[in-house]
């Protein structure tokens, strides 16, 4: 074989679209970085958070301001009314389209966030079912408690049960409403997907990474969380919607509603944090790809 025939053969080859994603856990510098890159890159960054998809959700999702907004343009973002459901397979296709046009723009596209199964689905193998809701099944599970619906997980899918939020009963009824229809676990990833994709990873010891959760929580209440809390339960978002969100809206939802005290609520909201940031590395880790960037 000579230099002709590798050139030809290489030719017949069509090249996966370069693109570059940044994950971590929360509070780890992500959009930050991103935002750097891609000033640097003249790249554009799609968010692949499950939260900030929903309008009105920004000091508790740490949504990047409209200033930081203008330093870079920023995808899949206040799409999405929190009253309804946002699911993995919407943010999938949105993302895929997005992604096409900023490759036809000659430009590489940034996919930054910290939700692991978002980013899964979209770069690699992972054939979402199409499963339409189940209102007989959601009806009866709505009635057991989180702890009764994780149990069930952890025997029908001990993987998925590892990352899951064991308090969020509208993630763990939609995991077991596909199981139910399909008679399967949620699908696991099979293998690269469409995109070449260079992974880059932040990582920081335990007590610092602490200190930074800490720091931008006290930040965050400053800011208004509590107030962007009240302003969606004003506009119509019921206390069991603002409690499956997690995190930020469910514990302050629950002190809004006198069921525990405002130091209560700052300190089970840091841990769960804490905790959340843990179940997000336990999920990163299993991707050998990720070029780890410590602090």
């Amino acid at each position: 074989m000579n230099r002709d025939d590798i050139n030809i053969s290489t030719m017949n080859v069509k090249k996966r679209p370069k693109i570059i994603v940044i994950i971590g856990p929360t509070a780890s510098g992500k959009s930050d970085l991103a935002i750097k890159m891609a000033s640097n890159l003249n790249s554009e960054i799609l968010s692949a958070d499950s939260r900030q998809v929903y309008r009105g959700m920004d000091i508790g999702t740490g949504k990047v301001t409209r200033k930081e907004q203008r330093l870079a343009p920023h995808y899949l973002i206040d799409i999405a009314d929190p009253s309804r459901q946002f699911t993995v397979s919407q943010f999938k296709r949105l993302a895929e389209k997005k992604i096409d046009e900023i490759i036809k723009r000659g430009k590489t596209p940034i996919i930054c966030g910290g939700t692991g199964f978002y980013i899964d689905a979209l770069l690699n193998n992972l054939n979402l079912p199409d499963v339409p809701p189940n209102k007989k099944l959601r009806t009866k599970l709505e009635k057991q408690s989180a702890e009764h619906l994780s149990n069930q997980l952890k025997k029908l899918d001990p993987e998925r049960a590892k990352t899951i939020d064991a308090k969020n009963k509208r993630r763990l009824i939609r995991a077991l409403e596909i199981i139910h229809d399909t008679g399967r676990p949620v699908p696991k990833i099979k293998g690269s997907g469409k995109y070449d994709a260079y992974w880059l990873g932040i990582t920081w010891p335990k007590e610092i990474l602490a200190r930074r959760i800490k720091q931008r929580l006290d930040s965050r209440f400053k800011q208004g969380m509590i107030a962007e809390v009240k302003k969606l339960k004003k506009s119509g978002i019921s206390w069991r919607r603002l409690y499956d969100f997690g995190l930020e809206y469910r514990w302050i939802s629950l002190y809004l509603q006198n069921k525990i005290t405002l130091q209560e609520m700052k300190d089970n909201l840091y841990h769960a944090i804490v905790q959340y940031s843990k179940r997000q590395m336990t999920w990163f880790k299993r991707n050998k790809n990720i070029h780890w960037i410590n602090n």
